[in-house]
């Protein structure tokens, strides 16, 4: 379950990026919007199952609220998911 949230990380900080470094600029500076669509549902999907993980590893392991809220924050700014992962989760797998 470790390596599945750590991977749901790193891979919801890509497509963050991804959104409004790509698919942003490409639909309001070029007008095409279509790859928005397909960036915007996968981050979409990611950021709920990281939450999803972070609230059943927080609970699994017992963190605080605390810890919960750092890790929900996480997913709301760039590059801050890969934080979380460096930080909390690969110290975990040893």
């Amino acid at each position: 379950m470790l390596k599945i949230f750590s991977l749901t990380a790193v891979l919801e900080g890509i497509s963050y990026l991804l959104l409004f470094g790509v698919g942003m600029p490409l639909k309001y500076l070029f007008d095409i919007p279509e790859p928005n669509i397909f960036i915007g549902y996968a981050h979409g999907f990611l950021f709920i199952a990281y939450v999803a993980l972070a609230a059943i590893f927080c609970i699994e392991r017992k963190w605080s609220i605390k810890r919960f809220i750092i890790l929900f924050v996480a997913a709301l700014l760039p590059f801050a998911t890969f934080y979380v992962d460096k930080k909390y989760l690969k110290p975990l797998m040893g």
